[in-house]
């Protein structure tokens, strides 16, 4: 399939998080998949290890399993809200907080309906230190970010999760994934997405983020 004729800066604003807007009846061709990791494993690591791996998960058992674990993360996540935390706040960001949570409900009670689950790992397991972690999750975050980016200009709708690593040991048998050797970094679900396209996402002020020479 061939790339949507997006600019870079298009692709950058509207690699939006999709939950709501996946087509669950609609198969994934693996191809579209291999040619999103191979792009994706051009993304740099520390020192060049390239110790990244890829479960990609399509089986309906498997992926079942998975969303029940994710589901259970989920309504513990919930559960550990205080009540009206959302609903009680006012303004723009509050409604925009509470349409995540609505997208995010609809995403864990749809989550094993999702042609795919791409699992992204790297072979290491994190420590307390801080530059170990940083050299961790800096090896394989940046690929699987490219890999959201491959998919999302090839028509493909992702989001990063990361609930179901509550229950990483668990997901870990379920995958086969040798747990203390190996670090689950996230479940990116994957499929086309409905409707048209997508427009960048409301921001906080630049300015408000940015700080020069000092904080």
């Amino acid at each position: 399939m061939p790339p949507l004729p997006l600019s870079v800066d298009e692709l950058l604003t509207t690699t939006r998080a999709v939950r709501r807007r996946l087509d669950l009846s609609r198969p994934v061709d693996p191809e579209l998949i291999r040619e999103c990791l191979q792009l994706a494993i051009q993304a740099p690591t520390a020192a060049n290890r390239q110790d990244w791996h890829f479960v990609v998960v399509t089986d309906p058992e498997q992926r079942a399993g998975l969303a029940e674990l994710y589901h259970d993360s989920w309504r513990q996540y919930r559960a550990g809200r205080s009540a009206g935390a959302l609903s009680d706040d006012e303004g723009e960001r509050a409604a925009v907080m509470r349409r995540v949570a609505r997208s995010a409900q609809h995403l864990a009670e749809h989550l094993h309906e999702v042609p795919v689950h791409l699992i992204p790992c790297i072979a290491r397991r994190p420590t307390d230190s801080v530059r170990s972690q940083s050299s961790l999750w800096g090896s394989i975050v940046p690929a699987a970010w490219s890999f959201m980016l491959a998919a999302r200009s090839r028509g493909l709708g992702t989001t990063w999760t990361t609930l179901h690593l509550r229950y990483e040991r668990e997901a870990a048998q379920l995958l086969d994934i040798p747990h203390d050797e190996v670090t689950q970094a996230a479940l990116i679900p994957v499929a086309h997405y409905t409707g048209e396209d997508f427009s960048p996402a409301p921001r906080q002020p630049l300015d408000e983020v940015v700080h020069w020479d000092r904080w």
